[in-house]
């Protein structure tokens, strides 16, 4: 098991996640975060300091866009070990439908 960042975090990219992971498994793009699984040592710390609560369990039904999506991206994306600032509009986004569609980014963070 590991944990996966899902389409909540798109535009919110809060960063408490980030603080607590003790592995720095985290992975930055441009508006969002993402878990690489191999470097995941499935602690769940992350999940509920989520505020957008875009971290789950890879054993959810329904996850598998998202895991590949994690896995990729961690491989790409550099690695964030240190907490920064949420974008000023995070909040507007929180909660949003169709995030992916409407705003996703491969750009590295």
């Amino acid at each position: 098991m590991t944990y996966v960042v899902m389409e909540a975090c798109i535009k919110c990219k809060y960063m408490d996640c980030v603080e607590v992971c003790p592995v720095d498994c985290f992975y930055e793009g441009e508006n969002m975060l993402v878990i690489n699984p191999d470097e995941c040592i499935d602690c769940g710390v992350c999940e509920p300091e989520c505020p957008a609560e875009a971290i789950l369990p890879d054993t959810e039904d329904g996850l598998e866009q998202w895991i590949e999506l994690n896995s990729k991206y961690g491989d790409i994306w550099p690695n964030i070990a240190t907490k920064k600032e949420s974008p000023p509009d995070a909040d507007e986004y929180k909660g949003g439908a169709d995030k992916f569609k409407k705003y996703f980014s491969p750009e590295p963070g």
